[in-house]
């Protein structure tokens, strides 16, 4: 089952907006789903600055293994 998903704002360069694109065709994967892989790496690689990390790291190898929308 897929998690609820919300909607925002980022701002990204047009280098890595281009790459994201060409990366898509390729592959046929949405941006928005790199986006998201992008934060969850960020996240766990910071994650022993976010209370809570040994439930946060299970909800981040859930997401890897659960299929997004």
């Amino acid at each position: 089952m897929g998690r609820k998903k919300i909607s925002t704002t980022v701002y990204i360069t047009e280098t890595q907006n281009e790459k994201l694109k060409q990366l898509n065709q390729k592959t046929k994967v949405p941006i928005a789903e790199y986006i998201r892989q992008g934060i969850d790496m960020v996240l766990k690689l910071n994650r022993e600055h976010i209370p809570g990390q040994m439930s946060f790291d299970e909800d981040l190898e859930d997401a890897h293994t659960q299929p997004r929308a």
